[in-house]
């Protein structure tokens, strides 16, 4: 592995960069299994609560638009620096357990990467819209879902690591794209809720471009080249998706094309995204 490589995934980005709260994510350890109960123990998924027997206020809802790992650490530290029961978490999603990690593993100097697909396991028919994070381990990049507590794995039935997550079990978006152009799987299965197909694929590309150029979003930031639901994909930005495709899967071969693709049009973050949750645009800072 390319050292150059590595130390810049050592170092934190513009959403992971903790400020104010630099002293409380320094607390975080740096063990995978014990970062993953400290996460777990401060943070409530959203979509998950119900299970817990918690029902969320709209000012506990409104948590999980927070993009940046200090307005993150404001909910998770606001409660003390200890676990807590589900009423007493932060809430957020599965991109916010993502770059909690991914922050806390920077801030001492782990080289780590928050990475957008799609999970296998939460859903027989479907697969879910998800963010996992790879952990370089010395001598491969471990990919870690920080988000899978106990409760949720018994839920599910799952039997495999969630914290060395084996292969075909969480799929890169560039993984789900090269299994449905090539007729292997079928595009509409991959999505979230009733959304799915060819346009939700690409959109996550773009987000997991976003996130190797250290800039990660949330799951339903829109910006630029992604693709409407209503619009057919041309033959042209197939290809260009093609292409996209083979850098993602291979980002430290491809390491320079992968930076010239984040400046390329429609690709990169342009400072301004269509957030389809709460239906506004809205400015998104990158300044460190």
């Amino acid at each position: 592995m390319d050292m150059v490589t590595l130390d810049y995934f050592r170092e934190p980005g513009p959403h992971s960069t903790a400020k104010k709260n630099k002293v409380g994510l320094a607390g975080a350890p740096t063990d995978i299994a014990d970062l993953a109960t400290w996460i777990q123990g401060r943070m409530l998924h959203e979509h998950w609560a119900s299970r817990y027997g918690e029902e969320l206020t709209p000012e506990r809802r409104e948590l999980s638009q927070r993009r940046s790992v200090d307005a993150v650490l404001d909910g998770v530290l606001a409660g003390g620096n200890s676990p807590r029961p589900a009423a007493g978490r932060a809430v957020g999603v599965c991109s916010h357990f993502s770059l909690l990690a991914v922050s806390a593993l920077r801030a001492h100097g782990r080289a780590a990467r928050s990475r957008c697909g799609f999970g296998t396991y939460f859903a027989p028919d479907k697969a879910i819209d998800h963010w996992v994070v790879e952990v370089w381990n010395g001598d491969r990049w471990r990919m870690v879902d920080f988000q899978i507590d106990d409760f949720q794995r018994a839920e599910l039935g799952l039997v495999f690591d969630t914290l060395d997550l084996p292969s075909g079990e969480f799929l890169l978006a560039a993984q789900a794209w090269q299994l449905c152009r090539r007729g292997e799987d079928d595009p509409n299965r991959f999505g979230i809720f009733d959304e799915g197909g060819f346009w939700f694929i690409a959109s996550n590309m773009i987000r997991d471009l976003a996130s190797l150029n250290k800039i990660e979003m949330l799951p339903w930031d829109d910006w630029g080249a992604m693709p409407s639901p209503d619009t057919e994909i041309s033959t042209e930005e197939l290809r260009r998706f093609d292409h996209l495709a083979e850098v993602l899967l291979d980002p430290d071969r491809h390491w320079e094309e992968l930076r010239l693709l984040y400046g390329a049009p429609g690709f990169g973050m342009p400072g301004e995204v269509f957030n389809a949750v709460r239906q506004v645009r809205e400015t998104v800072s990158v300044a460190q």
